[in-house]
């Protein structure tokens, strides 16, 4: 299967535009959706299709440019049956990167990883025993711009497409997030940012919360305020002691962040200023 996504001013006969083109030549539409921005007045679609001859794929491709020319529009083209090469940076929790590593092995999400990162080495015993090359990249703050034209490095070395903070406690350079927006996301409890500091749940239990959740987002040069990807909360109560509440936010993390690279591996997130358009 194949995706096409697309974004371009809205007018009438875009969405006959593009199936009148995949129809010709010999592609067939399996899934389409599409939004029109009422604010920006900015068209989203997404369309998978499948091909019905071998020569359907390169046929459409090669027709697409004059299309894209005569509708002004922007357009990605992906085959969804090519993982997504994907490096996890981490810290010390290893709730979400065993989630992640779980998904992969029983093929939930379609990712391939190419390395996993971390400042610590708690969980290199991970890595190893998923055969994932570890890199243990320390970091102060004297050392915080060779730190990062490592990961530069590696990520261009392993031709990474996906970086996923899954609960790296380090905050990343705003030139690391500005040259790789679309392509880092993170994951965040949902106390931020009334709750900071190494012990939120304890801060929320103190407050006497009666809700937990977690935020995935595109990392952005704004800490934890990027695009919105994902989230999810959960009500807890006055029984709910703070280790009780950490492990409903684990649990909700992990899922949130699964979620989240999901909606990416199938093309489904369009970025549009400092929202996301999900199709």
């Amino acid at each position: 299967m194949h995706v096409l996504r697309l974004n371009c001013k809205d007018r009438p006969g875009i969405v006959a535009a593009v199936a009148t083109t995949l129809a010709a030549h010999d592609c067939n539409i399996e899934e389409s959706s599409q939004f029109n921005d009422p604010f920006s007045g900015q068209f989203f679609m997404r369309v998978v299709f499948s091909v019905l001859s071998p020569e359907s794929l390169g046929n459409f491709m090669d027709a697409l440019p004059a299309v894209s020319v005569k509708l002004d529009m922007s357009w990605e083209l992906c085959d969804l049956d090519v993982p997504v090469r994907t490096l996890i940076m981490v810290s010390k929790a290893d709730h979400c990167l065993v989630d992640l590593l779980y998904r992969q092995r029983t093929h939930t999400l379609p990712l391939e990883m190419t390395a996993i990162v971390s400042n610590h080495i708690d969980l290199e015993y991970l890595a190893n025993d998923h055969k994932v090359p570890f890199h243990y990249l320390p970091i102060t703050p004297e050392t915080r711009q060779q730190q990062e034209q490592a990961l530069r490095h590696l990520i261009e070395d392993t031709d990474t497409e996906l970086i996923l903070l899954a609960r790296y406690m380090q905050v990343l350079s705003s030139d690391l997030s500005r040259d790789y927006i679309g392509r880092i996301i993170n994951i965040h409890h949902s106390f931020l940012p009334g709750f900071k500091g190494a012990k939120p749940y304890h801060q929320a239990y103190e407050r006497g919360v009666k809700m937990i959740g977690a935020t995935a987002h595109y990392a952005s040069e704004d800490l934890d305020e990027g695009p919105i990807i994902a989230q999810r909360v959960e009500r807890v109560d006055h029984t709910y002691t703070p280790a009780k509440m950490q492990q409903l936010g684990r649990d909700t993390e992990s899922d949130v962040l699964a979620r989240a690279v999901k909606l990416y591996c199938e093309r489904r997130i369009f970025l549009h200023g400092q929202r996301t358009i999900i199709l």
